[in-house]
């Protein structure tokens, strides 16, 4: 089982891990684990669902430059808002993208260019990995979520696809959901957001009639082999997930046993 989907406009990939099945064959708790994009284009019609929702924390990975220029988002009640930018500005990847959707000149990304977008996609979830930024604020997330007073917990990115994704992989790993449950959850963001990625890629087109549509959909998309590059890093530097819990996070036994004993019924 699957967890729901909240469906609203305004994020439409945002659903509840609820009910994928964890250690010892305890069920991840309906509505305590709450992952969406950015909140600030919800509609007014939005914010009764996120009532419903009632989060008591609020956790935005994003930098302060990205939060900075985007709409603030909308919050029903007053949760706890918990900022960890996950992001590195002086990051060749971060700003190759970044280059990407902007439709600049990407002369100064000849390397980055040759190996394509979708290589650029892979090394940033090697980075979420070994990058201090993303250690030190996913760790942090872990820890708000083995917290009652923190649940229900919602958490996101700007769209709620990549570092929201590894967030979450992060998570149902700690609570032993298997990986074949955790790539599914990830790959669901891709039906999700057909409509939206449509809406974007053509908006794009108007600004950049020439735009290369094969640059930008890896940018877009959640895919296979994204997970595979951090998996895949995980191994490489601590050998096992476990290890990478503990050695690369920092989180230790305690942390992992608080967040089982909230999280799985």
């Amino acid at each position: 089982m699957i967890g729901r989907d909240w469906a609203m406009v305004g994020a439409p990939n945002a659903r509840d891990l609820g009910g994928l099945t964890g250690a010892d064959g305890r069920r991840v708790r309906a509505g305590a684990l709450i992952r969406t994009p950015a909140l600030g284009r919800l509609t007014d019609e939005d914010l009764p669902v996120l009532a419903k929702l009632a989060p008591a924390c609020v956790v935005d990975l994003r930098d302060g430059a990205e939060i900075t220029v985007a709409p603030a988002d909308r919050l029903v009640g007053e949760p706890r808002v918990v900022h960890l930018p996950v992001h590195d500005a002086e990051h060749p990847v971060f700003t190759y993208v970044s280059a990407v959707l902007l439709g600049h000149d990407l002369d100064a990304y000849a390397e980055l260019a040759r190996q394509g977008t979708a290589e650029a996609m892979a090394e940033i979830y090697r980075w979420f990995v070994t990058g201090r930024a993303a250690r030190v604020g996913f760790a942090s997330a872990v820890r708000l979520a083995a917290g009652a007073e923190n649940l229900p917990l919602l958490y996101h990115c700007s769209a709620g696809k990549d570092r929201t994704g590894w967030l979450t992989v992060i998570l149902l790993t700690a609570l032993g959901v298997d990986e074949a449950s955790i790539r599914a959850e990830y790959l669901r963001n891709n039906p999700l957001t057909d409509s939206l990625r449509a809406v974007i890629v053509e908006a794009m087109r108007r600004r950049q009639p020439n735009l290369d549509v094969d640059a930008v959909l890896p940018v877009l998309q959640a895919r296979p082999e994204y997970l595979d590059a951090g998996y895949q890093e995980v191994r490489r530097v601590h050998g096992s997930f476990d290890g990478y819990l503990r050695d690369g996070l920092g989180l230790d036994d305690g942390v992992l046993t608080a967040l089982r004993a909230q999280l799985l019924e």
